[in-house]
């Protein structure tokens, strides 16, 4: 078992803990301190910037018929490093001098120049932690979305399907940027792990809109992308604690597979012990917050056991929430996350948006071309490793097994998870992490068209064009 403590949680998770341990330190007589009331201007500023820029994003990417979450992106892509430098970390190369919101600070609130590194190294740190806590409701909120009598009833298709969805990207990915890219081990299985993500969301609504969810596609993919997300979760568990020791260990890897497998069906199975009890506390509960409360102390403590045992404390939330899922309080449950959701995950997106560098990909600078061509790479693998799968269906006749390997193609939010991770990690380049970025967007803005060209068949089409002439 690893020592853990509270302390080394976040910067496990973040790539900070030189900044905590320094914080642990007691300060020599003379070192400087910067008052509470900056700290908090710099934070509140921090989240401003963020809402801001989350919202902004959104609501443009909504209104032209794009996921909001791929505004949000880059929103935060504006707003950090890339352009307006309102947001930035000291992980990118940055310092205060390059934070317009410290230059801010300076001018009109009272910040000495010596106090500006102290102050950018603690807000950095908090803003860290929030969007470390984002994610842990995002993958809470999965959880309860995902249905578990779903996940056991779709059959051996839905399995296949979704095996091969994360084996092929996630083998291709990996192979292809050791050999010819010549990156190392950990950041070539990280980017990897990228490329096994599916978004059950874009894929959900598109097939909706297009009347196919109930179809024997529709119910194929949404099978396949339930279990593809438990493969997920389970892969980014492995991967993100490889990051942290930085060593590829075989042996490792299978206890962490083990572990993480155990953890999530012990929770599973255990399942009907925490319902009941859930639904006694929150039954004698009579105050505000009687269904959230209880709620959310069992998402993070099944976060904090994902961590403690050497997993990923998004693992636990993800856990919670299907186990939760299970409740009869659950529609009220699912609504009650929204807004928590919606103030907290966005926090998240933006950060993963504002730590990228984009002058990677700029095609004039030479160094930027290996980028470039890891873009180019990583979008073919996305695209390819999941139409494959459609050809892994079995014994279904004429079904559109195309269909049901474009409709895994879009990351979307799940993809970007496992950039974030990555990144706060520490062990992605640059490069690679911009072309991850790419990979992301690209995946799902393409999913929703090539859906709607995929299940337009020539019957179809012909079908429809003579409802139309009649």
């Amino acid at each position: 078992m690893a020592d853990f403590t509270l302390g080394k949680i976040f910067p496990l998770l973040m790539g900070q803990s030189n900044l905590w341990q320094s914080i642990a330190v007691e300060p020599a007589a003379d070192a400087i301190e910067v008052d509470d009331s900056l700290v908090l201007g710099s934070v509140l500023l921090s989240l401003v910037a963020i809402y801001f820029a989350a919202k902004l994003g959104s609501e443009i990417c909504a209104r032209i018929n794009l996921p909001p979450v791929l505004g949000e992106l880059v929103g935060g892509v504006l707003v950090g490093v890339s352009a307006l430098r309102l947001l930035v970390f000291p992980e990118s190369g940055s310092d205060g001098t390059d934070s317009l919101i410290m230059q801010f600070l300076e001018r009109t609130g009272g910040l000495s120049e010596a106090q500006v590194p102290l102050l950018f190294q603690t807000q950095s740190e908090v803003i860290a932690v929030l969007a470390e806590l984002g994610v842990i409701v995002l993958l809470f909120e999965i959880g309860l979305e995902s249905d578990l009598k779903q996940l056991m009833s779709v059959g051996t298709q839905a399995i296949v399907v979704a095996c091969v969805g994360v084996v092929v990207p996630f083998a291709a990915g990996t192979a292809g940027l050791m050999f010819f890219f010549g990156i190392p081990a950990v950041p070539a299985i990280f980017a990897g792990a990228a490329l096994t993500a599916t978004s059950i969301g874009i894929t959900s609504r598109v097939l909706s809109e297009m009347g196919r969810l109930t179809s024997k596609e529709g119910q194929i993919i949404l099978g396949a992308a339930v279990i593809d997300d438990v493969l997920g979760i389970i892969v980014l568990a492995v991967v993100a604690s490889l990051a942290k020791t930085g060593e590829v260990d075989v042996t490792n890897v299978i206890v962490l597979i083990v572990s993480a497998t155990a953890f999530l069906l012990g929770a599973i199975l255990l399942g009907r012990i925490f319902n009941e009890a859930f639904i006694t506390v929150v039954s004698w509960l009579k105050t505000r917050g009687g269904i959230i409360i209880p709620a959310f102390i069992f998402a993070f403590v099944m976060a904090y056991l994902g961590a403690a045992l050497h997993l990923e404390a998004i693992l636990g939330a993800f856990a919670a929430g299907l186990v939760l899922d299970e409740t009869d309080e659950r529609n009220e449950l699912q609504k009650l996350v929204i807004p928590i959701a919606d103030l907290f995950v966005p926090i998240f997106f933006v950060t993963v948006g504002a730590r990228t560098d984009v002058s990677v990909l700029n095609p004039f600078i030479p160094a930027n071309q290996e980028g470039l061509i890891m873009s180019i790479f990583l979008v073919a693998v996305a695209i390819l490793g999941k139409v494959v799968t459609g050809a892994s269906v079995f014994g279904q006749g004429s079904l559109n097994r195309l269909a049901i390997g474009v409709g895994m193609i879009p990351r979307g939010e799940v993809g970007l998870v496992f950039l974030g991770v990555g990144a706060a990690s520490g062990v992605l380049s640059a490069p690679l992490k911009a072309a991850i970025v790419v990979m992301v967007i690209l995946t799902t803005f393409l999913a929703p068209v090539l859906l709607r060209v995929v299940f337009q068949s020539p019957v179809e089409a012909q079908a429809e064009a003579q409802q139309v002439d009649s």
